[in-house]
């Protein structure tokens, strides 16, 4: 298995059979309005362009899973690519009727908990906390994933969110080999983090069993912390060796 990391939370999971593309944000530089004014520098999002890779990874795309319907997961772009694919599309059973109106194909719906077949393996749709407080209301419900394809490492797609029980019982329960997690720590002018602060995502790369997948980086204007920062962190707390924190374009082996 490969995993290609394109931008910010835009990932490839590649196995010999299937190429799952997770939450397109395709679109160029600058496209999407700025997610906070005052509490940093109001540029327009992504800050960074798509590596020149992206063309020939997403080529090969067979499926996609969208966790949520926030611009930086699913952008114009990605929904004309989608579109013009007829990309077959996994969401939760509460986003179907939003991306069936947007023209999209929509072929499986996810509750939380629920095992459902997929790709002769199984998917689970895990419960996403997406901010601290009363932000995660204003930011709607969102989905992780937990994969399991044929003779092929399970992975878990935590989103966006905060350190909660949920994220907690797939790592200690359903024991993933590989677990992705959005270290942005994003934040809008109002209200707390979006997303777990450095203490929770020690707290998560200590708790899961295998290796950790670091995204949602250095690509939107309301994302502070930095690769340096998070490897940093990482190192002083003995957990850099299993954590990948790929640039843009990279792709990880597993």
């Amino acid at each position: 298995m490969k995993i290609h990391h394109l931008r910010n939370a835009t990932l490839v999971i590649e196995t010999e059979e299937h190429v799952i593309l997770v939450d397109p944000m395709l679109g160029k530089r600058k496209t999407i309005a700025p997610f906070t004014i005052f509490r940093y520098k109001p540029k327009r999002n992504p800050l960074v362009a798509l590596p020149k890779n992206s063309r020939e990874i997403l080529s090969k795309v067979t499926h996609c899973l969208i966790t949520h319907l926030h611009p930086d997961h699913i952008d114009k772009a990605g929904e004309v690519f989608l579109r013009r694919n007829s990309v077959p599309v996994i969401c939760s059973e509460k986003d179907e009727k939003k991306l069936t109106q947007r023209g999209l194909k929509v072929i499986q719906t996810l509750e939380y908990w629920t095992p459902q077949p997929f790709l002769g393996g199984r998917i689970i749709g895990i419960p996403a906390l997406h901010g601290y407080g009363f932000i995660a209301k204003l930011m709607g419900n969102v989905m992780g994933f937990y994969i399991e394809l044929p003779n092929q490492k399970t992975v878990y797609i935590s989103s966006d969110t905060i350190f909660t029980d949920d994220v907690q019982k797939v790592l200690t329960e359903l024991k993933p080999d590989i677990s992705t997690v959005a270290c942005g720590t994003a934040r809008l002018d109002i209200g707390q983090p979006l997303l777990m602060r450095m203490n929770d995502i020690l707290r998560f790369a200590a708790l899961a069993p295998g290796k950790v997948f670091a995204n949602h980086l250095e690509a939107l204007n309301h994302c502070p912390t930095t690769r340096e920062e998070l490897k940093r962190a990482l190192s002083q707390n003995n957990l850099l060796s299993k954590t990948a924190i790929p640039n843009d374009g990279y792709s990880i082996e597993y």
